[in-house]
């Protein structure tokens, strides 16, 4: 589904991702792992092409998509929900759902399957995005994404800023859109989420992948979890 080769990604002469490579098969959930400022945001950027690399390659369904923009990696399927969310706060949450939506194709998501993953929606849907909870805009990120009919989600700390029983929410829901054939990237730091929704885990550490492996062979590996991690 998505292969990151060897990528290198700057920021002016600042060099970001030495050499970043990951997979995420389709149907699966992976998560990347790391302290604040090792790249993780950055690998995110680099998929999406806000931030193209200057080296290595990003395929997509088998197709090479490094040095394209950023619309036309949307209209392949990735769909994003960044850090902070995003959402807009002066339109309504129907607004803010349906702003990007693309014509569902046969089974694929509309407005009224996405609010039955997250009804909490659906009394809202005259209210102004700024009128949300944390985790009532969380819920709106996700709804809005899921409206390009997305073939794998990029999802940057979802969990943040989210008391633990919406993070669970959050948990749960990311299982259920595996469910639906849904791959999915997470870009995380709340490590009980992190290793509970998925089937392979990458950390990071200065631009550079330093553990790949399961959520189990992670744990055993006590050096990297506290070097890394900080656990």
């Amino acid at each position: 589904m998505l292969i990151i080769e060897d990528v290198h990604t700057y920021y002016g002469n600042s060099h970001i991702l030495q050499g970043v490579s990951l997979t995420v098969k389709k149907g699966e959930v992976v998560t990347l792992l790391g302290r604040n400022g090792v790249g993780k945001s950055t690998t995110i950027n680099s998929i999406m092409g806000f931030t193209p690399p200057r080296r290595g390659r990003i395929i997509l369904q088998g197709a090479d998509v490094t040095n394209r923009p950023s619309h036309q990696i949307a209209r392949l399927g990735v769909g994003l929900v960044p850090q902070g969310r995003g959402i807009f706060p002066t339109l309504t949450v129907r607004e803010n759902i349906t702003l990007a939506a693309r014509k569902a194709p046969e089974g694929g998501w509309t407005l009224e399957s996405v609010l039955e993953i997250f009804p909490a929606l659906s009394g809202r849907l005259k209210n102004c995005g700024s009128q949300l909870s944390g985790g009532e805009q969380q819920m709106l990120a996700l709804a809005r994404a899921l409206m390009i009919n997305p073939k794998i989600l990029l999802l940057d700390e979802p969990s943040e800023g989210l008391a633990p029983l919406i993070v669970a929410e959050i948990g749960r829901i990311i299982g259920q859109l595996q469910k639906e054939g849904i791959s999915i990237l997470v870009v995380e730091q709340n490590l009980s989420l992190a290793l509970g929704v998925a089937d392979r885990v990458y950390v990071m550490n200065k631009g550079q992948i330093v553990f790949a492996g399961t959520p189990a062979s992670l744990q055993a590996q006590e050096e990297i979890m506290h070097q890394y991690l900080g656990v």
